[in-house]
């Protein structure tokens, strides 16, 4: 057996999430960074979660750390697959660095609005809120591009957060777990500000 012939298929597969090399080993790291907080279990979950109490005396880890940490491995998991979607979609339509700062604009957002306009949300958890900000800027590019896609997947952020503005989280949204549905809303928002002044680029690569 040819031992190349695992090797290539593995880089087909992340050719086909919108990769080449050096992106497709950057795509597992963050799936990664997104399951290995997992390792602390409840105590890891409580020191680096979103906590108003924590910030409040100084705990400002929180703010970046609350992103990557999550309520149980399923809910990692799923979190995990969500970037890997966004990833496939997206992950070519803007720089690496574009992307960093979508990603922080949107976690900033999402920090920021909880902690302005949702006092009563005691502690945060997850990725979905910044994943949110990279569907939102994604779709911004595709549609400046005009690509058919672009309508489609911006209909459906809209009815998406329209729906859970009105009337909650989704039912099979985190495998049935309390979802702070504001922290997508601030996080689309957060991630659509920025991509609004970044140049795209106008083909995909």
């Amino acid at each position: 057996m040819n031992a190349s012939r695992p090797v290539n298929g593995f880089r087909r597969v992340l050719t086909s999430l919108n990769c080449d090399g050096r992106y497709g080993v950057a795509l597992l790291g963050a799936c990664a960074l997104l399951v290995l907080p997992e390792l602390g279990a409840e105590a890891g979950r409580v020191l680096l979660r979103y906590d108003r109490g924590g910030l409040a005396t100084g705990q400002w880890w929180r703010l970046l750390t609350a992103h990557v940490v999550h309520l149980d491995l399923e809910h990692a998991a799923l979190n995990s697959l969500g970037l890997i979607l966004m990833w496939a979609l997206f992950a070519r339509d803007y720089k690496p660095r574009q992307w960093l700062l979508i990603v922080l604009a949107a976690i900033a957002a999402i920090d920021a609005g909880l902690w302005l306009r949702d006092s009563t949300v005691a502690w945060y958890v997850g990725s979905s809120g910044a994943l949110h900000g990279v569907m939102a800027a994604g779709t911004l590019a595709h549609l400046r591009r005009r690509d058919v896609d672009g309508w489609i997947l911006a209909v459906f952020i809209v009815l998406k957060l329209s729906y859970e503005q009105w009337t909650g989280a989704l039912p099979f949204a985190d495998g049935g777990a309390a979802v702070v549905v504001d922290a997508h809303l601030y996080g689309a928002l957060g991630g659509l500000a920025v991509a609004t002044f970044l140049k795209a680029r106008p083909e995909p690569v």
